[in-house]
């Protein structure tokens, strides 16, 4: 067997982010523009629940967006891991074991598995996050191109 040729680490760099971002951004954008399924998942006791919404959907979407772009990785994966510590812990984890009224006797399945997938889905994020945390993004980012003009700047 021949070596198999390795994927240009910058490149790499940029798809994983790329990829890792669009649940983010995507979600971020839901939250803002139309987010009727978002509010009725919300649990009950969510106050005002178009502005929490927003709210998630503006953190969503800057922290997704600093990522994709490879800026200030540390803050992105910060904000992002605390919003999915809260997330799972106040609304996932308790609707592991709670149905809402909405949600019919043949579909408490459906609901469970929802849950069940949005819980675990987000431990592997909050994972990325973590190791995002101690990250440096390759040439194909913000970052790098910030450092390399501060660096000849003072040449």
């Amino acid at each position: 067997m021949g070596k198999m040729k390795r994927v240009n680490p910058d490149f790499a760099d940029l798809v994983f982010r790329v990829l890792f971002c669009l649940i983010f951004i995507a979600l971020g954008g839901e939250h803002i523009v139309k987010d009727d399924l978002i509010q009725k998942l919300m649990p009950a006791w969510v106050p005002w629940p178009k502005l929490v919404s927003i709210l998630c959907g503006l953190v969503l979407l800057l922290g997704g967006s600093l990522i994709a772009l490879g800026y200030k990785l540390r803050f992105a994966a910060l904000l992002l891991g605390s919003f999915l510590v809260v997330v799972t812990a106040l609304v996932h984890g308790p609707a592991l074991t709670a149905t809402p009224e909405f949600i019919t006797s043949e579909n408490e399945w459906l609901w469970q598995i929802l849950q069940r997938s949005n819980y675990v889905k987000n431990i592997c994020l909050l994972g990325v996050c973590l190791l995002l945390m101690n990250y440096s993004p390759g040439k194909w980012s913000l970052q790098y191109r910030l450092q390399q003009r501060n660096s000849q700047s003072k040449d």
